[in-house]
């Protein structure tokens, strides 16, 4: 299978940013747990325009990375993997099943309970991290299940944006809505027109996030609603959806991201922080992204292909699909988000939840790691000694 440019650009940021995400990780983590504990964190804390930093970047800056989502949502459809029914029939079946099984799992030991509102964070996969953990396997890696995991994990992260739409907004402004509504569709009509220019997109992106933001409604789907009003073209280097995709890609892997991560992550561990890992939300988190992805991704791959309604890859085995699952349980970024949306005020429960998300990334990244070294080594094995 042949890689396209613009895919190859993504999956190269995101390797990197996969990188740099656990570097600055580990940093916010040691630095949250050092002598400078309680200034690091009241750092974060502090109010810019009524609002703190970590505020502002969850509301602000992670909108870019839903913009870029967008827009690499977009290519995907028009001219990627997504761009046939038949080619996006896999990962799509497979996201489902990766979304459904981890929330049914969370629900099963959560539901009735005052943290079930928390079943869409085992839902979520980080592409950043998932491709970086994959590009470490090297030449070995075929193209067609970089191509999967990618797309997979796109289709996630659009799941993530229609739960976070429907089930984590509590009180709408139907005024402001409306507005924001007016806005896009003014941006759409735009678009109609041929209008090309990103700055009145820009501009007008800005007054909807606004608009959105005081609506209830979480300001970040505006990113992924201006990235569908932007103009996409036959997606050649000219169009305005290129120009901002390439643009926005080093930012968002290496400074948006980065940040969200750093802010989101200075968690004061305490002495007893392995008693929260017992509480039924923790091990909804841990057994939805360790168990569950994999789970769900691999049983409704199955599924669809039993079904005659995709089909695998020539050169993609099911031990890959599994692998790919695995990979799949690395929420992190996404995981973390959804855990401030749907426990607001209740810190000790986010605590808690990020430690089990942190946890149980990690696990699905070194055992995804480690089933694909062995199997896609094993693949090779045969390989060579098929063409002796």
């Amino acid at each position: 299978m042949k890689l396209t440019k613009p895919f190859k650009t993504f999956f190269k940021s995101e390797k990197a940013g996969g990188i740099v995400l656990l570097l600055v990780t580990i940093l916010s983590l040691s630095l949250a747990n050092s002598p400078i504990q309680t200034d690091y964190i009241l750092l974060w804390s502090t109010e810019i325009g009524y609002h703190s930093i970590t505020h502002w970047i969850n509301d602000g800056l992670m909108a870019i990375f839903f913009l870029l989502i967008g827009l690499e949502l977009e290519r995907e459809i028009y001219n990627g993997e997504l761009s046939s029914i038949k080619n996006a029939a896999l990962p799509i079946f497979s996201a489902i099943g990766g979304m459904l099984i981890p929330a049914g799992l969370f629900l099963l030991l959560n539901f009735g309970t005052s943290t079930q509102n928390g079943a869409g964070i085992p839902m979520a996969t980080d592409i950043a991290f998932a491709i970086g953990i994959l590009s470490l396997l090297g030449s070995r890696v075929p193209s067609s299940l970089k191509v999967f995991l990618t797309a997979l994990a796109v289709m996630d992260d659009l799941g993530a944006i229609i739960v976070i739409a429907i089930f984590y907004t509590t009180t709408i402004a139907f005024v402001n809505l409306a507005i924001a509504l007016g806005v896009f569709g003014f941006l759409l009509f735009l678009n109609r027109m041929k209008v090309h220019n990103l700055i009145p997109y820009l501009i007008g992106g800005v007054a909807m996030w606004y608009f959105m933001l005081n609506s209830g409604v979480h300001a970040t789907i505006t990113g992924v609603l201006l990235a569908f009003a932007i103009p996409f073209g036959d997606g050649e280097k000219k169009s305005p959806s290129y120009i901002l995709q390439h643009f926005l890609h080093k930012p968002v892997a290496f400074f948006i991201l980065p940040l969200f991560a750093i802010a989101n992550t200075c968690i004061a561990i305490n002495p007893n922080w392995s008693e929260g890992l017992s509480q039924t939300n923790s091990l909804g988190i841990i057994l939805g992204l360790i168990i569950g992805k994999p789970l769900g991704i691999f049983i409704f791959a199955l599924l669809g292909v039993s079904l005659g309604m995709c089909k695998l890859p020539k050169n993609l085995k099911w031990s890959s699909i599994i692998g790919a699952g695995m990979l799949g349980g690395i929420g992190f970024t996404m995981s973390i988000f959804i855990t401030l949306l749907a426990f607001p005020g209740n810190n000790e429960v986010i605590i808690n939840s990020k430690i089990a998300v942190l946890i149980a990334s990690f696990i699905a990244g070194t055992l995804g790691f480690i089933w694909l070294k062995i199997s896609l080594k094993n693949k090779t094995k045969k390989e060579i000694m098929k063409h002796r």
